[in-house]
């Protein structure tokens, strides 16, 4: 008979060296933990609730996520360096679309079928390592440039998810421009437009006629009172 004793529920236990008790601290000096229980002198760390601070909490100093500088924009891949506002991609190599028969439609929900991909929860991204020699029609959110390359080499066709063809380049944002007063559109050529005529020239203001007898009559009257004095002095 052999040595070993037959399998029943009684005799069940875990595989030799995959268990391992737990550590038990606090319990005196010979236990090797015991007094501080491996916690170190005093500080933030050796009060209990001490290991249930939030992600990314440094101890009240500025953090690393506050340190480093951002973008604008929640979307966008350097917006924020760490934490859910960082976009993500699941990159899937040409190599892996090689495997599907010629002429087929690939993806994501394809992708995520035949086990390529895990989740859809990210968008996919086409990435260009290995090569291709299948005609395909790939659907995904983002292709390399070798991606497509490798892809139209072999007669596929590239499709972008949500966006405009990959062989094609993304539109420019538009700047914003300064509103124009709007000019009246000229009915006839300028060269028809008759020349504007020339403003008269102001005249010289001429004295009224009420003004010019007064003056005639005391010249009049100068004239009769030097006499009468030349007179006078003869006699």
């Amino acid at each position: 008979m052999s040595d070993e004793t037959p399998l029943t529920l009684h005799t069940l236990k875990p595989a030799e060296g995959s268990h391992r008790e737990r550590k038990r601290v606090g319990r005196g000096h010979g236990s090797g933990n015991g007094k501080t229980s491996g916690r170190g002198h005093k500080g933030q760390k050796a009060r209990s609730g001490s290991h249930n601070m939030r992600p990314g909490f440094e101890g009240g100093q500025m953090p690393l996520y506050m340190r480093l500088g951002k973008l604008p924009g929640p979307n966008h891949r350097m917006s924020m360096p760490m934490g859910p506002f960082r976009t993500h991609t699941t990159p899937v190599n040409v190599r892996s679309l090689d495997a599907f028969d010629a002429g087929t439609e690939v993806t994501p929900e394809l992708l995520k079928a035949a086990g390529v991909v895990r989740t859809l929860r990210h968008p996919v991204k086409i990435l260009g390592t290995g090569e291709l020699k299948t005609k395909l029609t790939v659907h995904a959110h983002g292709f390399s440039k070798r991606a497509v390359e490798l892809i139209e080499g072999a007669g596929g066709t590239v499709v972008v998810i949500g966006g405009a063809p990959a062989d094609e380049p993304a539109p420019a944002p538009k700047k914003r421009a300064k509103a124009k007063a709007a000019e009246p559109e000229a009915t006839e050529p300028e060269a028809a437009a008759e020349p504007e005529a020339e403003a008269p020239e102001p005249e010289e203001p001429v004295a009224d006629d009420t003004d010019a007898e007064p003056a005639e009559d005391e010249s009049s009257a100068d004239d009769e009172a030097s006499t009468e004095d030349e007179a006078s002095t003869e006699e």
